[in-house]
């Protein structure tokens, strides 16, 4: 897998996932960074790989070289890969650890009220969408 693409999974019916998702786009220059919803096959089995259920879609994945990050941990890998903005990010890593958890956890389980649903799979770009996997 590690001559696979850099890979985000996240839950494309999610408001603040859908920015995350337009962020890694604006912000990784390479263009190598790929986007599979949670709702795709691709996302649905890279979830299930990792021993994670695609039905409740609480973490994100970022997935680089067979190395997986998660929640924070994938957040941060993102912007370190980035740099420029992505670099703040990073800042999280001031955070110990079990409260960077407890903290993703609760924004996770209250993402849809907190922030409400969006579609990144119905975003018109072109060169977004060429990001998506299916």
């Amino acid at each position: 897998m590690t001559d696979a693409p850099p890979i985000a999974v996240m839950d494309a019916t999610c408001a603040l996932c859908s920015w995350g998702a337009r962020m890694i786009h604006r912000l990784d220059k390479t263009g190598e960074i790929k986007i599979a919803p949670i709702q795709s096959k691709t996302g649905a089995a890279l979830m299930r790989d990792n021993g994670l259920d695609p039905l409740d879609p609480d973490t994100w994945l970022f997935i680089e070289d067979g190395t997986v990050w998660r929640d924070f941990a994938a957040l941060i890998r993102v912007g370190q890969r980035s740099g420029g903005v992505g670099h703040v990010f990073v800042a999280l890593k001031l955070l110990p650890r079990p409260v960077r958890d407890w903290l993703y956890q609760r924004v996770a389980r209250n993402r849809y009220a907190m922030f409400g649903r969006g579609d990144m799979c119905a975003l018109p770009d072109p060169a977004f969408r060429a990001r998506l996997l299916s």
